[in-house]
């Protein structure tokens, strides 16, 4: 199959949307399928042995270190000369217009992939009063495509709530040859714990944004003798987190990447989990298939990957005392702790990412058969309002 693909994210970025686009690649050049990627420049100009064509941006207005790409005519040259059976945009918001004019113009099958829950972005961000053009933008993109794709359950209900069209679930997956349990690294525990490695260490891998909500774990290290916190990651909020954090047992090491990552999730004793804005969060997979216990804000797609008390602990994410007593009843009981890493190993090491990329190709296959069968592909000029069905 030749499959065209969008992007409006790619390297040298690295968030799970990235992640998730690079490992499907991978699996594609595996199964020797052909893809061309259309992405952010800056990045390589081959990714499995495919080749990438890249396009300048300019900074995006919530994240400066990303960067808006607009869709060009040689988008559509380029599509045209490679022939694609599908055409695939990735979390389309501005670049993914292309994609969907390109689909129109050729004829072509048109999946697109919801991968980050922008609306809730704008209470984040303080722009509440943009919440609902977010979703109806959003919609009016997404219904545009043969067939849409979210990454959990709880995802595909909220956008048929609000009225996405023809929403299937592409499930998670991780690299389970990279993130699996090794041996405590007794460097990376001492750079986790800030020098106190016999304390209990707590680690949590995020883009150091308002999404993610950070300052939420302030209770535990405030709180919760004997603790200390781990935080891997950067981001616009990184100053802020730091002065919120200062003078607690609270460790900053940056971008770990690769297997100084893999070590810090086993090196750590538990992950710390705060966002309920999240799509899925694929640094749970990551951790979890290390055989590292989670203890995680209540939400649809953290209970979707944890089950219930079986791979961590969830807790009500607006009572800082719940948090304080998880971790604390986490800290004081080693059965539990090893009933909660064996089950976080088993459930990880189930997702790697064979399964996700053959669910892709078989929602490839429907959206061919849609328009095989006579489907006309929806018009961009429509409202795309009508009401959302699985």
């Amino acid at each position: 199959m030749r499959v065209a693909m969008f992007t409006e994210t790619y390297l040298p970025s690295t968030d799970g949307v990235v992640t998730r686009l690079l490992a499907t690649l991978r699996e594609m050049a595996r199964l020797r399928h052909e893809v061309l990627l259309l992405a952010p420049d800056g990045g390589p100009a081959s990714y499995a042995g495919f080749r990438v064509e890249g396009f300048p941006g300019n900074p995006s207005f919530l994240y400066p270190d990303k960067r808006v790409i607009w869709p060009r005519p040689r988008v559509l040259r380029l599509v045209r000369e490679f022939r694609p059976d599908i055409i695939h945009t990735v979390n389309p918001v501005v670049f993914g217009m292309g994609a969907i004019a390109s689909a129109r113009l050729l004829g072509v099958p048109l999946v697109a992939s919801y991968h980050t829950h922008m609306p809730h972005f704008a209470d984040l961000y303080g722009y509440p009063w943009a919440k609902g053009f977010v979703w109806w933008y959003m919609r009016l993109l997404h219904n545009r495509a043969t067939l849409n794709l979210c990454t959990s359950e709880s995802a595909r209900r909220e956008l048929v709530a609000h009225r996405f069209r023809r929403v299937r679930v592409w499930s998670h997956g991780v690299d389970t040859a990279r993130f699996h349990r090794t041996p405590a690294d007794a460097a990376m525990r001492m750079r986790l714990s800030g020098g106190h490695p016999d304390d209990l260490v707590l680690l949590c891998v995020a883009r150091l944004a308002p999404e993610k909500q950070i300052e939420r774990l302030l209770p535990v290290v405030r709180r919760a003798p004997g603790v200390r916190l781990a935080l891997v990651g950067s981001g616009p909020l990184r100053e802020r987190i730091e002065q919120a954090f200062a003078g607690t047992p609270t460790a900053f090491l940056g971008e770990l990447l690769g297997d100084d990552l893999v070590a810090a999730y086993n090196a750590a004793d538990a992950f710390l989990f705060p966002s309920t804005k999240e799509t899925l969060g694929l640094v749970l997979l990551e951790a979890m298939a290390c055989g590292l216990p989670v203890i995680a804000a209540r939400s649809a797609p953290s209970l979707d990957l944890l089950g219930e008390d079986e791979a961590g602990i969830l807790y009500d994410a607006d009572d800082p005392d719940a948090l304080v007593c998880a971790v604390e009843s986490f800290r004081d009981s080693q059965a539990l702790r090893e009933r909660l890493r064996e089950g976080a190993r088993r459930r990880g090491q189930q997702r790697g990412w064979e399964g996700p990329t053959h669910q892709l190709l078989v929602y490839y296959a429907e959206a061919l058969g849609h328009v095989r069968a006579g489907a006309r592909a929806p018009r961009l000029i429509s409202g795309g309002t009508g009401a959302g069905g699985a």
